[in-house]
């Protein structure tokens, strides 16, 4: 007798059947006992030990909570993220998830390489975000990732040289901030006793740092770009007045050279070897310093000049648009973006949260607790302004062209002026 092609697939559907029937009275297991299949996820970053630790942490916990999925990472070093993640991309290979900082981010919402994460972070979830912080994915009002977490910066001090100094009024928070001119003269003061041995401080513009100069211009009341974001504003009697005021940290003395916006030294290292009585750093370099220092060390805010401002540093959490298992990826956004797993990696890593629910509750911070309130108050006065301008598609190329005529000012002595004309020049090209 002929079998047509639906009573082929019928028996052989049966004899799978009993097959496998077979099998469950051999083994033990029917096949809802079987083992999910799993999806491979690769998760591209760049982390120092404590989130290396913190994000194996986070996985395993999403491993199991989701047993048919698997996150691979590759840690790459920060320095060289673009460079991986571009050939990824260029290669038709985009890796399935990826760490992306926010004033990077601008660069791929621009050319549609993104997924569109909308469908699981609704207006009612994104509701639950810092507004600000959130802006920082969002491209033509969708979002396009998780902003996992931030940092923001404070000032570090040895207690020895301030006690050397006579400085004893230091600031314990936004209110009490010293001004600009109180600033300046803690810096005198500092030189005066440290005379050599010790710079007075080092701030934390270096290695694709530059955009932190703009929390003096935003202190200022200064804008980098206009309201409309489409060109440049730096050259006005704030952005000028800011320009002179930080290029005074190398004329006066109070920075060492070799700490300028192209410079390979990092201001936490520098703080820890003993070679700045001050250090301008970001929250999550205290697990690193904390380990290496031998001497006491403090945190107080930053300056304040018309206003308090810090900058947004951090990084979003983002999957890639062809990226072969967008619904795994998916899950491990909405997962990372859950209220225990960004506290329990806020809190392993002195990060700080992006969860308006976390910014309201005082976090057990495995390291130097005592220290990271400042930084929770600092990270207050990032305002959506300032979010905006840092995120635009152009920014990445704008952080450049701040290091080098940054740079040029700094160490080639041009004036503040010149160095204003300059820098809009240089950002009317990036934003075209």
């Amino acid at each position: 007798m002929m079998l047509n092609r639906r009573q082929l697939i019928g028996g052989a559907a049966a004899g799978a059947t009993a097959s496998l029937a077979g099998c469950a009275g051999l083994t033990g297991r029917t096949p809802s006992q079987e083992a999910p299949e799993q999806t491979t996820l690769t998760f591209v970053n760049w982390s120092g030990d404590a989130e290396k630790a913190a994000f194996d942490a986070l996985i395993a916990a999403f491993t199991a909570a989701n047993p048919d999925v698997v996150v691979r990472t590759d840690t790459v070093p920060y320095a060289s993220i673009q460079t991986n993640i571009d050939s990824r991309f260029q290669a038709g290979t985009p890796p399935d998830l990826f760490r992306v900082s926010y004033i990077d981010i601008g660069q791929y919402t621009s050319q549609g390489v993104l997924l569109d994460v909308s469908g699981t972070f609704t207006a009612e979830r994104a509701a639950q975000f810092v507004p600000g912080l959130y802006q920082g994915v969002v491209a033509d009002g969708r979002p396009y990732g998780v902003p996992h977490q931030i940092d923001t910066s404070a000032v570090l001090y040895r207690t020895d040289a301030f006690e050397a100094a006579g400085i004893r009024d230091v600031p314990a928070s936004l209110e009490e901030a010293w001004s600009w001119e109180e600033f300046a003269a803690v810096a005198e003061r500092l030189a005066g006793v440290t005379k050599g041995k010790q710079v007075p401080f080092i701030y934390n513009w270096q290695a694709a740092g530059a955009y932190r100069w703009l929390s003096w211009l935003f202190q200022a009341d200064g804008r980098l770009l206009t309201e409309d974001l489409l060109a440049p504003a730096v050259d006005s009697p704030q952005g000028r007045r800011t320009l002179e005021f930080t290029r005074s940290f190398y004329t006066e003395g109070w920075v060492a050279r070799n700490s300028s916006t192209k410079s390979t030294t990092y201001a936490g290292d520098e703080f820890v070897a003993g070679a700045a009585a001050m250090a301008f750093v970001g929250d999550f370099v205290l697990p690193a310093v904390d380990a290496g220092v031998d001497f006491e060390y403090r945190v107080l805010p930053m300056p304040r000049d018309v206003r308090a401002a810090s900058d947004l540093g951090g990084n979003a959490i983002v999957a890639a648009a062809e990226g072969a298992h967008t619904e795994a990826a998916l899950r491990f956004l909405d997962f990372i973006a859950q209220e225990e797993p960004m506290r329990t990696y806020c809190e392993a890593t002195g990060q700080l949260p992006t969860l308006t629910s976390l910014t309201q509750t005082e976090l057990d911070f495995e390291v130097r607790p005592d220290l990271m309130g400042t930084f929770v108050e600092q990270a207050t006065t990032i305002t959506p302004e300032q979010v905006a301008q840092v995120t635009v598609p152009a920014f990445a190329r704008i952080n450049t062209l701040l290091g080098n005529e940054l740079e040029t000012m700094f160490l080639q002595g041009r004036e503040a002026g010149a160095t204003a004309q300059a820098l809009d020049e240089a950002l009317a090209q990036a934003l075209r």
